[in-house]
């Protein structure tokens, strides 16, 4: 990334301008903020090319078309203005090395992570044909590795399936060496293309070669169409899955679904985007995004220099480059944009971490009254943290840097619940039982739909599940607000408070407050599996999903399959002859934490290996939360819960590292964590510390 230089704009539309990500012929990528704090890639076509009209419309084309393509292996358009002086699109930065950069600074990738890298693509390729389109332009470079995994970038040359292949004289249709042989002929081309470029991108990711070679351009482009492909270094068990992606045919290619299937990894597998050498490479140009973004408004005494951190990314390869003749255009996914749009989510501001010691942490904010006597809580939502069941009716919102308050909803019943949609949007119950959305960040209103709701339980991608005010299950649909479907459950959800349930998978899973769990099908809301008597708790029951299974707490800690309720592995803690139940469960780097008894426990999420033990205490039903090297639960000085105060232990070496007061009521005590702060509610107050590393 590089300064902006004389005549760069300072800012486009919402976006303050910080730096170029790139620029080629045609125009520029700027990385750019709002005033959210949301990050952005902003690209913008050259003025001098603005009043071009092919140029402009192949412009307004690819944003369209990358609007058309939903998928979470691409990132998101965040808005675009193609109708003025000098049309832009923005879309979601993405921090991370592409698949060549990554390739050249750590070598071929192991076949551990070659299976995950594949199984992700394919099926981000099989969203991409699935919304009708052909990528066209697969390869390493058009591919950025993040934490999350990787991303499939660049619509320049995308077409729908019915288009031909545009090309001017003398211009080379797609990258030599990555396009199919039906792309180098000229010919009309299908989904089938973009399967062929996986193979040669998979081939590069094994090997670190090309799977096609020549001294010049036209020698490699010959070798595509009548050439073998170099497979002698691809891992033996993998090259008969790569082989036929390769094929020159088209018909003979497997499918993006058939190949998701054939490289599915080992369960846990994804985790190679977050541990070792690469993924420490991924963390460092977050935390340098982080600073750059805080330069904003920090002085320069206190931070790095903004031209320093650009120089820095620059040499990092944070983000992407221009490419030959253009810049990089980062795919997304998109929608309409009237109420039900999803908009995007902010970034999580993440507060600094300070020194471990003894003495504990001095306050970012508070105390400050947030909070009523009983019921209600705090809700971290990105850059707000909601305050349900204060002194005001409804929801309100208070920036989670300073507390401010940002926003106030009066409409939402508190003890009807309150989710959240993706994290961009805040979702909730009126008193006349309709389901109430509003923009987390600003607290903007957006859509409501008539639902007789009692409840609201929780959602997934596509649905808002409900208890309604006869006790029946209900899915809402959250693309425009229609009922999808309406059960009697077998097991009756009369209960006096809101049932705690988790959305995923396929699967609906509802905790009772008399010990039930009851599992549904998202599709049609039928009854799948159910455990009649988990365990009522003081905390109560509180189900969280990891990858395919579903983890409950209760008087056992049990994992479960997600699809028909297997029993995976499970934990059960007795003390002096007494049973104790385990607080609600947290996984945190394929870990669950839990309170059981007298200590904290941390468990492999895969099997239930003991991994992590606190010192002792009485953590009785406490929740855990896990920020930075901060290991922190409730926990009173005797079994007869006097003296309450909040605990933080060492993740790294399970020492106890301080202790916070609270009041002694641990009915109104607890503590949530997110972006590197504890959220603490003791009462009716609630305090915000940082965390150390």
């Amino acid at each position: 990334m590089k300064p902006l230089g004389t005549g760069d704009p300072l800012r486009l539309g919402p976006y303050r301008l910080l730096g170029v990500l790139g620029e080629g012929g045609m125009g520029k990528v700027y990385f750019g903020q709002d005033s959210f704090g949301r990050k952005a890639a902003v690209k913008v076509l050259r003025p001098e090319l603005a009043h071009n009209t092919n140029l402009t419309q192949r412009f307004v084309r690819e944003a369209q078309m990358a609007q058309s393509v939903t998928s979470t292996g691409v990132a998101r358009v965040l808005g675009a203005d193609t109708e003025g002086g000098r049309p832009w699109i923005a879309t979601e930065f993405l921090t991370g090395p592409t698949l060549d950069d990554a390739v050249r600074s750590h070598g071929p990738l192991d076949e551990p992570t070659l299976r995950v890298l594949a199984s992700s693509l394919a099926r981000t390729l099989a969203d991409i044909h699935a919304a009708g389109l052909i990528h066209r332009d697969l390869k390493p470079a058009n591919i950025v590795l993040t934490s999350a995994g990787p991303r499939v970038i660049d619509f320049g040359i995308a077409r729908p399936e019915h288009g031909l292949t545009l090309t001017t004289t003398g211009q080379i249709p797609v990258t030599p060496g990555f396009g199919a042989p039906e792309q180098v002929l000229g010919q009309r081309v299908g989904p089938a293309a973009d399967v062929f470029s996986l193979g040669a991108v998979l081939i590069y990711a094994a090997t670190g070669n090309q799977a096609f070679t020549g001294t010049h351009v036209a020698a490699v482009q010959y070798e595509v169409v009548h050439g073998t492909p170099r497979t002698d270094r691809v891992p033996p068990h993998l090259a008969p899955l790569i082989g036929p992606c390769l094929a020159k045919d088209p018909s003979h290619r497997p499918t993006p679904g058939q190949l998701a299937a054939a490289f599915t990894p080992a369960r846990g597998a994804e985790r190679v985007w977050r541990h070792g050498p690469l993924a420490s490479d991924i963390k460092e140009l977050e935390r340098t995004i982080h600073h750059l973004t805080t330069v904003v408004t920090s002085s320069a005494s206190e931070r790095m220099s903004r031209r320093r951190l650009l120089t820095t990314l620059a040499v990092g390869g944070a983000v992407l480059a221009a490419g030959a003749g253009a810049t990089a255009w980062w795919l997304g996914s998109g929608g309409d944009s009237g109420p039900y749009a999803l908009p995007p989510a902010a970034d999580t501001p993440m507060a600094d971490p300070v020194d471990a010691t003894a003495k504990g942490p001095k306050p970012l904010w508070g105390p400050v009254r947030l909070l009523g006597e009983q019921g209600g809580g705090l809700v971290p939502v990105r850059d707000v943290v909601l305050a349900i069941g204060n002194a005001e009716t409804g929801v309100t919102a208070h920036s989670v840097v300073d507390g401010k308050r940002r926003w106030h909803a009066p409409s939402p019943v508190a003890a009807a619940g309150i989710i959240t949609l993706s994290d961009a949007l805040v979702a909730g119950v009126d008193k006349k039982g309709d389901v109430v959305t509003f923009v987390a960040s600003s607290g903007e209103a957006r859509w409501s739909v008539p639902a007789s709701a009692k409840y609201i339980l929780a959602a997934d991608d596509s649905a808002v599940y409900i208890v309604t005010q006869n006790d029946r299950l209900r899915g809402i649909s959250r693309s425009d607000g229609t009922i999808l479907w309406t059960v009697r459950p077998r097991v009756l959800l009369d209960a006096e408070t809101r049932p705690r349930s988790v959305a995923g998978g396929g699967r609906l899973v509802i905790a009772t407050g008399k010990g039930r769990i009851l599992v549904v099908d998202t599709a049609d809301g039928h009854e799948v599996w159910n455990i009649d008597d988990q365990g009522p708790i003081g905390s109560g029951l509180r189900p969280v999903l990891h990858e395919d299974m579903v983890l409950i707490n209760g008087g056992t800690l049990t994992a479960r399959s997600l699809s028909d309720g297997t029993e995976r592995w499970a934990k059960t803690i007795t003390d002096h002859g007494m049973l104790r139940p385990s607080g609600p469960p947290l996984v945190q780097d394929d870990i669950v934490y839990s309170t059981q008894g007298q200590h904290i426990w941390g468990f492999d999420a895969a099997d239930g290996t003991e991994i992590w033990r606190s010192p002792g205490g009485y953590f009785a039903d406490s929740p855990v939360v896990v920020q930075g090297d901060a290991v922190c639960a409730i926990s009173s000085r005797t079994s007869d819960g006097d003296d309450w105060a909040l605990h933080a232990m060492s993740r790294s070496n399970t020492k106890h590292v301080w202790s916070r007061p609270l009041p002694n009521d641990g009915g109104t005590n607890w503590v949530y964590g997110d972006g590197n702060r504890l959220f603490v509610r003791s009462g009716k107050e609630a305090v915000v510390l940082p965390v150390f590393e």
